[in-house]
């Protein structure tokens, strides 16, 4: 991973209204180690790193700190309404900072906006959102 995709130059933007209820949403309804990652959320900004496929994913600062290389996902869910367009979307974090958001289609391109909350489910069908 170079230093530009990583974008170590400190280009943020606060994260738009709607960033910032879907990712509030996905900590409180993730996996049980998510809801330590709220206090982050205040704090938290978006670089200006662009995923090259055009989708809607992007990465983190906090408190102007960008994590580190890796993942561990804490948050992961689906929308979509069917296989044919069934979309998936990963909140992840690296060595305790809140990293980034990836969306991704399975059959479908990977989206271009972000979906609302409301529209996740869960990838156990037994367990709500």
């Amino acid at each position: 991973m170079s230093e530009n995709s990583l974008n170590i130059s400190g280009d943020y933007r606060p994260l738009t209204v709607a960033e910032r209820r879907l990712v509030q949403w996905m900590l409180e309804n993730g996996s049980p180690e998510a809801k330590q990652f709220l206090p982050q959320l205040d704090m938290a900004e978006a670089t200006s790193w662009r995923c090259p496929c055009g989708c809607a994913s992007f990465n983190f600062a906090v408190a102007g700190h960008q994590a580190p290389p890796g993942m561990h996902i804490i948050a992961d869910f689906l929308f979509g309404g069917n296989n044919e367009d069934e979309c998936g979307i990963i909140l992840f974090e690296s060595q305790g900072l809140l990293s980034g958001l990836e969306v991704f289609g399975y059959a479908v391109d990977a989206p271009k906006s972000l979906p609302l909350p409301e529209s996740l489910r869960s990838y156990d069908v037994n367990k709500p959102p």
